[in-house]
C-alpha cells in the first residue's frame, strides 16, 4: 500500500503536517468546532448535513418562541482560511467559486441562507492555547446572510462576496438572527 493509500484517497505524504491531518482537514473540523461553541453557548444547536449539494453545511436551530414562529433556523456555508490579508477596514473580502455562490445566493431560499468565514492564525502561531482558567483563541468568524450579499468580479469563475467587520459570530448577534427569523423582521435573511 503507498503512503497516499494509506493517509486517504488523494492524500500525499506530502499534504500531511506532521503526519497527521491535512491542514484543510484541521481548519473544517476546527471551523466547525469553534462554530458549535458560538452556538451552544447560545443555547442553539446544530443540525448536520450529508452533503453541502444544496450550498450549506449545517442548519442552525434556536428552540425559542418568537413573535412568529417557534424554533427559527437558518442554514450556514462555513469557509476557513488563514488568509489576513482579505480583512479590508469595514470588511471581509472573500473570493468564492461561482458555482457555490450561485447554490448559496440564488433563490429565494425556504430556509435563509448564510456564509460564515472564519479566519484563524497562521502557522506557527497555534489556533488555540489552554490553561487552568481558560480556552482561547484568536479566531473569529465574520457572516453575511446570502440574501445580503454584494458582489463584485461578476464575470468570471469566481465571485467576491464582502462580510461586514461589524458581522461578527458570536452569542449575541447569533440570538439576533434568530429574533429577526423567528419575529419575521424580512431584511437580512
Amino acid at each position: 500500500m503507498s503512503a497516499a493509500a494509506g493517509a486517504g484517497e488523494g492524500v500525499g505524504p506530502d499534504d500531511l503536517v506532521d503526519g497527521q491531518l491535512p491542514i484543510t482537514a484541521r481548519e473544517e473540523h476546527f471551523s466547525l468546532a469553534f462554530l458549535r461553541m458560538i452556538v451552544y453557548e447560545a443555547g442553539c444547536s446544530i443540525k448536520t448535513h450529508e452533503t453541502d449539494y444544496d450550498g450549506v453545511d449545517v442548519t442552525i436551530v434556536s428552540s425559542a418562541r418568537y413573535d412568529r414562529w417557534i424554533a427559527p433556523q437558518f442554514e450556514l456555508q462555513m469557509k476557513c482560511t488563514t488568509q489576513r490579508n482579505y480583512l479590508k477596514a469595514d470588511h471581509m473580502a472573500w473570493r468564492m467559486k461561482a458555482k457555490p455562490f450561485r447554490k448559496l445566493t440564488n433563490g429565494p431560499r425556504y430556509v435563509p441562507a448564510y456564509l460564515g468565514v472564519l479566519v484563524i492564525p497562521e502557522a506557527p502561531e497555534p489556533w488555540l492555547s489552554v490553561d487552568d482558567d481558560r480556552l482561547m483563541t484568536k479566531s473569529r468568524m465574520y457572516w453575511q446572510a446570502a440574501s445580503e450579499i454584494a458582489t463584485s468580479d461578476e464575470l468570471g469563475d469566481t465571485r467576491t462576496v464582502h462580510l461586514p467587520r461589524g458581522n461578527l459570530f458570536e452569542r449575541d448577534q447569533l440570538l439576533g438572527i434568530m429574533r429577526a427569523i423567528g419575529d419575521d423582521e424580512g431584511g437580512a435573511r
